[in-house]
Parts: structure tokens; C-alpha cells; sequence
């Protein structure tokens, strides 16, 4: 059995309130060395102030929050963290290779190694354009600068606050492919969605918020068993009690258990019939997201 990995990032009993509103209400995870976490929960659920309080912009207001072995609060944290937010303004008059460089200027990262992440990072996230003012990108090609950007100082963790809302599915298709990236050599990722696909074609683990607090919680297969159900399809050649008629002279009946369709199939050759079919669907992350938060999006 493979040893388990060290948290990198632990997070116990976080709250955050706005005066009489209460954003984040004791939130507790924890992310393991080179995971890929996923928060996900409708607009208004927290996702965003638990991310900021990660990342030491906001100020838990009460709580833990612990990243790569500092307090939240401590300023050396945020130089082991890339932090991309869902609305990333850009200095527009400058280009990208000059706005990178300023940044890991910032870090103290020397010229050459700063040109040789730059230049990784914009060819992995297929943006050729490096030397035109930012002003005059489109939004999917800011959005690859401000990823770039959250790489000058190579962290060792990223958090990433809905990285690809509002792009085209092309550019979309080149964030996840690069989130996917990111994780294969190791980064600890914490980010948050509305595209659950991005979501299950990326995260190790998820964790569901409603109404600021975590309401599910763990790998997309533990997710589904907790929260999920599945259902049983039996089509049968004659017309039974609740079956739907379909196609071919068949009838369709949903039940949720094998003793459902064993009671289908009796019904069925009490009628002079018989099963013909069964097919089964189990639930998926939007299914459990759906029940879990009430259908709010």
C-alpha cells in the first residue's frame, strides 16, 4: 500500500463574515502533497472567500488556515503560492513579456530564469502573441497572461478561482489541458468551477459548499456512493403497473433496487412476458450536486 502523502495545505473551522453575513461557516479540508481539490457549490455558497482567505488576501475571521507549513497570515506564505482570481485585471499597456517580468521581479527571481518560465508557460498555454499590448487581447488570452503569471515564482501550490469562466471552448479546452499539465509535474491545485466536467476530468477529490459550508466531500467515487443512487431501467415485452411505453412494443419501468426488478420481472410474466432488458445509470457529480445543494446553481 503506497504511503500517503503529506498535507501541504490544512484548513479547521474556517469562518468568514461581512458584517452580518456569514460567508464561510466552519470549513474544514484538507489537501495532500500534488492533489488536485475541486470546490464547487452555486454562486453565493462561499467558494470564492474560502479561496481568498487561502491565498492571505482576506483575514479569516476565525479559524486555521495552513499552507505549506505557514500560518495564512504569515507573508512568506504567499511566496510558496500562485493565486489566480476569477476577475483578473491586467496592467493593459504593457505586453505580456514585460508584464511577467515585472511580476517576478516582485519575487526576486532572476532575469534569466523569469524569461525561461515566461516563455514555458505561454507556449504551454499556446498564447504566440507576447509582444502587443495587453489591452488589445481578447478575454481567453488575458486569462492565459494571468495564469502565466501565477507561475513566475514556480509555487508549490496554485489556487485558482473559476480559472476558466467565461472563455470560448477552445481556450477552455487549453486551461484544463494545462491544469492537467500543472498536476503531472506535481503542483498542489486548489480551484474552484461551475464546469463540473472541468471539475471530473481533473480533481482527485471535490468538495461540494452550500450555504458556506461543505455539505460533501472526498473522491468523485465516494461523492456518488454517499449522496448518489442508482436506478435500474427494466424494459419488459408487456405493459406493467408505472412502465412507460417505448419503442419496438417494449415498456420501460425505473426502480432503484434489484428487489425492484425482481419484482418488475414477476409482474411481467404474471402479464404472459418477461424481462428484456435492463440497463443501469448511477448518478453523476451533477446528479449529486443537484440533490446536494437543492438545485441552485
Amino acid at each position: 500500500m503506497p504511503a500517503a502523502r503529506a498535507n501541504v495545505l490544512s484548513v479547521s473551522g474556517l469562518t468568514k463574515t461581512y458584517g452580518d453575513v456569514e460567508a464561510v461557516r466552519g470549513v474544514d479540508f484538507d489537501v495532500a502533497d500534488g492533489e488536485v481539490f475541486g470546490l464547487v457549490g452555486p454562486n453565493g455558497a462561499g467558494k470564492t472567500s474560502t479561496l481568498k482567505t487561502l491565498a492571505g488576501l482576506l483575514e479569516p475571521t476565525s479559524g486555521d488556515v495552513v499552507v505549506n507549513g505557514y500560518d495564512v497570515s504569515d507573508p512568506e506564505m504567499r511566496r510558496t503560492l500562485g493565486f489566480l482570481p476569477e476577475e483578473s485585471p491586467l496592467y493593459e499597456d504593457m505586453t505580456p513579456r514585460s508584464y511577467l517580468r515585472f511580476f517576478a521581479d516582485l519575487y526576486d527571481v532572476d532575469r534569466e530564469t523569469a524569461d525561461e518560465r515566461i516563455a514555458s508557460a505561454l507556449d504551454r498555454l499556446d498564447l504566440d502573441v507576447r509582444d502587443r499590448p495587453v489591452g488589445d487581447f481578447s478575454k481567453g488570452m488575458k486569462r492565459k497572461v494571468a495564469i502565466a503569471r501565477s507561475l513566475v515564482n514556480d509555487p508549490e501550490v496554485l489556487i485558482y478561482d473559476e480559472p476558466a469562466s467565461g472563455l470560448d471552448p477552445t481556450t477552455t479546452n487549453v486551461v484544463i489541458e494545462f491544469t492537467r499539465d500543472l498536476a503531472a509535474q506535481g503542483k498542489t491545485i486548489v480551484f474552484s468551477a461551475h464546469d463540473l466536467h472541468h471539475v471530473e476530468s481533473v480533481c482527485d477529490r471535490v468538495a461540494i459548499v452550500a450555504d458556506g459550508r461543505i455539505a460533501a466531500k472526498g473522491t468523485l467515487a465516494e461523492i456518488r456512493a454517499d449522496h448518489g443512487r442508482v436506478e435500474y431501467r427494466v424494459f419488459t415485452d408487456v405493459a406493467v403497473p408505472d412502465a412507460t411505453e417505448v419503442e419496438d412494443g417494449r415498456y420501460r419501468t425505473t426502480v432503484e433496487s434489484m428487489a425492484g426488478v425482481d419484482d418488475v420481472r414477476e409482474r411481467a410474466r404474471a402479464a404472459g412476458g418477461d424481462v428484456v432488458d435492463i440497463r443501469t445509470r448511477e448518478s453523476t457529480l451533477e446528479d449529486v450536486f443537484l440533490a446536494v445543494t437543492g438545485g441552485r446553481e
